[in-house]
């Protein structure tokens, strides 16, 4: 009898509700697991993220697993490649606030995507240096999130100095920490060069990645005018049986984030993800 599919979501997908609405939705969509980013959720609970307190982190903790609900990401959106070397140093202490307050909160990974050197989209993020940016942050990060016992997740995404699954690979390589794991988002990974050999993108994806993959994150996308669109899950051209036949074979229990569904279509969209799962 195989396991049944790990489903959860980005709690700011709801938008900012009450908590006490947001474990109710969560319950009610059957979804046990949340990627929970504080400040996108709660802003007014994190005025600063530097200023998060233990008192904080457990409010929102207890909360959630009172309804069953596990924090499978503790979602800290910071921009690890800033130019700007104080808001970099910044970043990179929003991050630790979160890690040194992650067991309080009742998770053990925190996330974060790599963020961009310049305001949005430049073509600098595809540099060497840009990319050296990335490996010298996240090697502050793993070193302390192995002192406190909790684990880093970098999501690679499109236009950021960590776009590929190749550039994931050589990041584990270059930091070769226990503590440092990868989110992986596949439609992340699509772009208007490679989406028709997608098959290709997230086979290599999965391979190279393997073991070291946390959480997977389960969103999708169209192209329109040249250019990626997300959409709702099951509405777009990102093949999922690959992603799921992963999920139930080879990584049993793994936890699946949806993403960019709005709850207009969730109950559409987790439908889709269990029935392939039950099918492949």
């Amino acid at each position: 009898m195989s396991v049944p599919l790990q489903l959860g979501i980005r709690a700011h997908d709801f938008g900012q509700i009450p908590l006490h609405e947001l474990t109710i939705k969560l319950q009610k969509y059957g979804l046990s697991y949340i990627q929970f980013a504080l400040k996108k959720s709660f802003p007014e609970s994190a005025p600063r993220l530097s200023a998060l307190s233990p008192g904080t982190a457990a409010h929102y903790g207890e909360a959630f697993r009172q309804a069953g609900i596990r924090i499978a990401v503790l979602g800290c959106y910071v921009n690890i490649v800033d130019s700007d070397p104080h808001k970099r140093e910044e970043a990179l202490s929003d991050f630790n606030t979160h890690l040194r307050l992650a067991r309080d909160f009742g998770a053990s990974l925190v996330g974060t995507e790599t963020g961009s050197v310049g305001n949005g989209y430049t073509s600098d993020n595809f540099t060497e240096d840009a990319f050296q940016k990335v490996v010298a942050s996240v090697r502050v990060m793993a070193a302390e999130a192995e002192r406190l016992g909790v684990t880093v997740g970098i999501e690679a995404g499109l236009n950021h100095p960590l776009h590929t699954a190749p550039l994931a690979r050589r990041l584990l390589d270059l930091v070769p920490s226990p503590n440092l794991q990868v989110i992986l988002d596949c439609a992340n990974l699509m772009s208007p060069d490679n989406y028709l050999e997608q098959d290709f993108v997230i086979e290599e994806a999965l391979e190279i990645l393997g073991n070291r993959i946390a959480v997977i994150h389960l969103k999708d996308f169209e192209m329109k005018e040249g250019r990626i669109h997300i959409v709702p899950v099951g509405q777009g051209l990102l093949q999922f049986a690959p992603i799921l036949r992963y999920m139930k074979y080879q990584r049993p229990h793994i936890q699946g984030i949806l993403e960019s569904t709005p709850e207009i279509h969730l109950e559409k969209s987790i439908a889709f993800l269990k029935g392939m799962y039950e099918e492949i």
